[in-house]
């Protein structure tokens, strides 16, 4: 079933939706929560996989949110023995970064419910699932820039970053 994810480490690639992912997104969900039981934590799917009818890399990203941060250290144990890697905060201090599979298929970003990044990564997915036009100029954007960064990870996401923060400032009012 994963076989529609991965993304080899060091390549920038995005493919056109696979109305796969939301499924692959419920399996998931549902071993991660097997895994953290009797852990409590919000599973929602986010980045480009969650948004019917846009490109993207072919990793599912799943946000997990928790509101007890006493528990930290027992998720993060727990989302390891499920097979995830901890990668740390990888320079984003509010939340835990954690993939899986060879070439990686799955990210999990875990982070308190109350964070400014929980928060940002709700409010873009769900201003491009809303907006045909914002979504249409996202997808052109992350394939154009795919096609000059292929092997520059950190180039593909700063390209993207001005548009982003434009997006939720619009998904905010501001």
């Amino acid at each position: 079933m994963d076989a529609p994810l991965g993304l080899e480490s060091g390549s920038v690639r995005v493919v056109p939706y696979d109305d796969c992912w939301p499924k692959l997104f419920r399996v998931e969900a549902a071993r991660i929560a097997a895994a953290l039981s009797p852990l409590s934590v919000q599973l929602e799917h986010t980045g480009s996989t969650a948004v019917p009818g846009l490109a993207a890399k072919p990793v599912l990203d799943i946000l997990a949110g928790y509101e007890d941060a006493t528990l930290l250290d027992s998720l993060v144990a727990a989302l390891q023995a499920a097979a995830y890697d901890h990668r740390g905060p990888q320079g984003i201090p509010q939340r835990q970064f954690f993939r899986r599979g060879q070439p990686r298929s799955y990210h999990v970003h875990l982070t308190a419910i109350s964070s400014q990044f929980w928060r940002d990564h709700l409010a873009f997915r769900d201003c491009l699932r809303a907006d045909p036009v914002v979504r249409a100029a996202y997808g052109a954007l992350k394939v154009e820039l795919a096609g000059r960064h292929p092997s520059d990870r950190e180039a593909y996401i700063e390209g993207k970053s001005a548009f982003v923060r434009a997006a939720l400032d619009r998904a905010y009012g501001r």
